[in-house]
């Protein structure tokens, strides 16, 4: 859609947004799948793509990485045999004694054998079944219950705690993720509660951690639940318009350029990031990178300080005086007038 409403061939559009055309059009036509999502937002932005579109775009590029390498198996392609039940022996008014347990073999349906109990049998196992229930439901009235550690019973309120949410992750859709986003609002995050663990929950979550002091994995662990529910870190950050004031108060050389750049790279957002195929990620508003804060002796937490990150950006831009540190949204700026 983007392609042809830009009314630019693939060739051209590849050379702005420094990707191949024939790579361009395997991408577009459905063929493959960028491992780098850079190439996909320096494409958009060529085609001029709104905010909103970008936005939606990195949702279904981070859904079909994810999806990248699992099969496709559907119930057409790998249909369930229909094993029909063995016939029982017509017998002629059987008694008790000739009841005898129907036997269903492995070899029929690929499970363990079991046996089919005696109608008479089967109501006594119904009834023994129901004491023992009434006898557990009884006994849990003065079982202790495990606290967060055990993980075993949620604890109050904390949803998190029960044993349905032991490690909630991406790709997730249920209650165990909107407890999380409930719990990132209540930080201040920014975003949306709808029980999606996609990649906007993904980045909150990862934020989250570092600014908590806790391992940044990206899932919700027990050390994450615990700072979420002791609400250990605020999720507030500056504003966009503050960021592009703040981004040309240091870019005086080019700031127009320099707010381009950290509106491609992040969207203006402070406590954005990237994850990289490679398993490296980017920071903050000009989207460090691992290895550059590793120069710049920084750490995720310094970087998700907009003023530390803007100026850590314009130490890398003075070695050359170019934005070569941001080879996909510098192509995507050219020939585009700068705002």
């Amino acid at each position: 859609m983007l392609k042809d409403r830009s009314g630019r061939g693939y060739d051209r559009l590849g050379k702005e947004a420094g990707v191949s055309g024939s790579s361009l059009h395997r991408y577009c036509s459905g063929l493959g799948v960028p491992t780098d999502y850079r190439v996909v937002h320096a494409f958009a932005k060529v085609c001029g793509a709104s905010a909103e579109e970008l936005r939606e775009l990195h949702r279904l590029w981070a859904l079909a990485d994810t999806d990248r390498d699992v099969p496709a198996v559907t119930a057409k392609e790998n249909p369930e045999p229909d094993v029909p039940e063995p016939a029982v022996p017509a017998q002629a008014n059987p008694g008790p004694d000739d009841i005898t347990p129907l036997e269903i073999t492995p070899e029929a349906t690929g499970e363990p054998r079991r046996a089919r109990l005696p109608e008479k049998l089967s109501s006594r196992a119904a009834i023994l079944a129901a004491v023992v229930t009434v006898l557990l439901v009884a006994g849990f009235v003065w079982l202790p219950s495990e606290g967060p550690a055990g993980g075993s019973a949620a604890v109050g309120d904390k949803l998190l705690y029960s044993p349905a949410c032991a490690t909630v992750s991406m790709g997730e859709h249920d209650e165990c993720v909107r407890e999380v986003q409930r719990l990132l609002v209540r930080a201040k995050g920014k975003l949306a509660v709808d029980s999606d663990f996609g990649p906007e929950t993904l980045r909150r979550v990862t934020a989250f951690q570092v600014l908590a002091g806790v391992t940044a994995r990206g899932v919700v662990d027990e050390d994450t639940k615990k700072a979420l529910y002791a609400q250990k870190a605020s999720m507030t950050t500056w504003s966009p318009a503050k960021v592009a004031k703040r981004i040309r108060e240091v870019f005086v050389e080019d700031p127009d350029t320099a707010v381009a750049i950290a509106r491609c790279a992040s969207f203006l957002d402070p406590l954005y990031v990237l994850p990289n195929t490679n398993g490296s990620r980017n920071w903050g508003v000009f989207q460090i990178s691992d290895a550059r804060l590793r120069d710049l002796d920084g750490t995720p937490l310094r970087a998700f300080d907009p003023d530390w990150n803007i100026k850590a950006a314009h130490r890398l831009w003075s070695v050359r005086h170019d934005f070569h540190d941001w080879p996909s949204c510098q192509a995507a700026l050219k020939g585009t007038p700068k705002s």
